[in-house]
C-alpha cells in the first residue's frame, strides 16, 4: 500500500508544545514508507524558545479553535489524498473532527482533549487546567505555564532534570480563547455517524486528559459498522510524545494501522 503511493501521515500538534514534538515521530514513520507533515500551528513556526521570547503574544492570543481547525482542514483538503491524522491533545480533538468531516483516511488521538459534553471532575484535570482556562485573566495575553504548572500538567513522574529540558525545548506560550474553546459547540462531535478508522490512545498517569475521560470519549461513538478502537498504556504522562519509551506507542499505532482493511484507507 505504501510504495507506489505513499501514505501522507498528518499530524496535529496539541497546545502548549511546539510542533517539534513530532521530529522523531516523523522519523519514525517515514521509516516505515509514509510521507509526513507536522506543520506548526499560525504564529508558531518558530523555536520553542523564541516563542517564549514573544510572550505575551498577541497573534497567538487572538486565536480560536474554529480558526485552527479551518487551518488544518485546508492542508488537509490539499493533499492528493486522504491523510492519516495523529493528533496529541488538542490535535487529537481536531483529529476527530476532521475524520467526522470525511478528510481523514483514519484518525489517532493520542490524550485528546474530548468534544464538547464530555467533562470529568476529576482533581487533577481540574488542576491542570485552571491555570491554562485562564479565567479572569486578559484574553489579550498569551499563558505561558510555569514550570511547576509544566511538572504538573505534562511532566509528572519523570525526573527533574528531565522535565527541565522538555521545557526549555517544547514549552511556549498558547491562546486561552482556544482552550475555552474546546468546551463549546466549535468542539461538538456527532458520535452516532459512520466514521472512518479511529483508535483512541490514553495514559494511566495523564493529569491533564486523564484516561477515564480518554475512555467516555471512546464510549460514546455508538456506529457498529465503524471501527473505533482503544489503547491504554501504563506510566503514560500528557509528554508521551516525548516521553522515554514513545517508540511503543508509535510501534502499536503503525500495527494497527497496518491491519486496517485497504477500503477503509480509502
Amino acid at each position: 500500500m505504501l510504495t507506489e503511493n505513499p501514505t501522507t501521515i498528518l499530524f496535529i500538534t496539541g497546545a502548549f508544545v511546539s510542533n517539534n514534538c513530532w521530529n522523531e515521530w516523523k522519523t519514525f514513520f517515514e521509516n516505515k514508507g509514509f510521507k509526513t507533515l507536522a506543520p506548526a500551528w499560525p504564529y508558531k513556526d518558530a523555536p520553542a524558545e523564541v516563542l517564549r521570547q514573544r510572550h505575551p503574544d498577541p497573534q497567538v492570543a487572538s486565536m480560536r479553535l474554529a480558526e485552527l481547525i479551518a487551518y488544518f482542514e485546508d492542508i488537509a483538503k490539499k493533499l492528493p489524498h486522504k491523510p492519516i491524522i495523529i493528533g496529541h491533545s488538542i490535535g487529537g480533538l481536531i483529529a476527530q473532527i476532521l475524520l467526522q468531516r470525511n478528510l481523514a483516511a483514519s484518525a489517532i488521538a493520542v490524550h485528546s482533549v474530548p468534544p464538547q459534553g464530555i467533562m470529568t471532575f476529576k482533581f487533577s484535570f481540574l488542576k491542570a487546567g485552571w491555570g491554562p482556562l485562564g479565567f479572569f485573566t486578559s484574553t489579550k495575553k498569551t499563558f505561558l505555564m510555569s514550570f511547576s504548572q509544566w511538572q504538573y500538567a505534562f511532566t509528572n513522574g519523570m525526573p527533574e532534570e528531565w522535565q527541565d529540558k522538555a521545557y526549555c525545548e517544547s514549552a511556549i506560550p498558547e491562546s486561552k480563547l482556544i482552550v475555552r474553546d474546546t468546551i463549546t459547540s466549535v468542539a461538538k462531535v456527532d458520535f452516532k455517524l459512520p466514521h472512518k478508522p479511529l483508535l483512541l490512545i490514553a495514559g494511566s498517569t495523564d493529569h491533564t486528559i486523564p484516561e477515564s475521560l480518554n475512555y467516555s470519549n471512546y464510549k460514546k461513538y455508538s456506529d457498529k459498522n465503524s471501527i473505533t478502537d482503544f489503547k491504554v498504556f501504563p506510566e503514560r504522562n500528557h509528554f508521551v510524545l516525548n516521553q522515554p519509551g514513545w517508540q511503543e506507542i508509535a510501534v502499536y499505532i503503525q500495527d494497527w494501522i497496518s491491519k486496517l482493511p485497504t477500503q477503509s484507507l480509502q
